[in-house]
């Protein structure tokens, strides 16, 4: 997601969320684990490990793509390019495709996962930001308090959900990822992340990248924390930003789903 931000102090806009005195929501800071270069010309909307193999989406008009990357130096691999009208945003997979959102086109694109061959659309209503999967859906945000549920083989809607904190609408809901039975949601224009419970909309945690965002140093107002991989196979969780220089490995908050 890209907005106008001008006029506005990068310090007041990214603030860990606080919520409500005595509220009964765990925080957690990010354990920096290893780090691994990653392009500082990425948009990054969508991030995820399947079997070992990093994969991105990236933003921009005329450049967004998905793309192969190589974990640990940081190369892409291989990419594939959207319409050059569209703006790229979250990815999952499913099966053997990867599905990738666009911003306001309402367009779902996706690719054979082997080698990002286009293998057709899914048509949308709204404006699409994080995808990921739960292994029975294909769950989206729009940069609302909302998140879809929806059938990965027509796209259609099967429920909602509204996410709370403290029992408040959690709004700008990004990048998404699936981790041991909770939604986990970058907030736009915050450093942290939202863990949620997809039965519910409850969040039950946040994770604080503060000192991920303040190694970056990154003074560009668009280069927000954004990015969220979870390697199943080898339990190792990845976070990064847009237009970020670094790809982080960090440890999974000590918490039960």
């Amino acid at each position: 997601m890209a907005a106008c931000t001008l006029g506005r102090d990068r310090d007041t806009l990214e603030q860990p969320l606080q919520p409500v005195a005595g509220s009964p929501i765990h925080r957690f800071t990010a354990e920096i684990i290893n780090r691994y270069p990653h392009d500082p010309r990425a948009f990054t909307q969508g991030l995820l490990v399947h079997e070992g193999q990093l994969h991105e989406s990236t933003g921009g008009e005329g450049r967004s793509d998905i793309r192969k990357v190589d974990l640990t130096t940081g190369h892409v691999l291989a990419r594939a390019r959207f319409d050059s009208r569209e703006f790229g945003e979250g990815l999952a997979v499913w099966q053997d495709e990867l599905v990738a959102l666009t911003w306001t086109s309402g367009v779902a694109r996706r690719w054979r996962l082997s080698d990002l061959t286009p293998t057709g659309v899914f048509r949308y209503q709204g404006e699409g930001w994080g995808l990921t999967s739960d292994g029975v859906n294909l769950i989206q945000s729009d940069g609302s308090a909302t998140l879809y549920f929806r059938d990965p083989e027509t796209f259609a809607v099967r429920r909602s959900i509204t996410v709370t904190l403290a029992g408040r609408p959690l709004e700008r809901l990004n990048e998404l990822e699936f981790i041991n039975g909770l939604v986990w949601a970058n907030v736009w224009m915050s450093r942290d992340i939202a863990l949620i419970n997809p039965a519910d909309g409850r969040v039950v945690a946040m994770l604080d990248l503060t000192q991920l965002v303040q190694e970056v140093g990154q003074r560009d107002l668009d280069a927000v924390a954004n990015g969220i991989a979870w390697d199943a196979d080898a339990r190792r969780l990845f976070v990064t930003g847009k237009l970020w220089p670094t790809l982080f490995e960090i440890g999974l908050p000590p918490l039960q789903p």
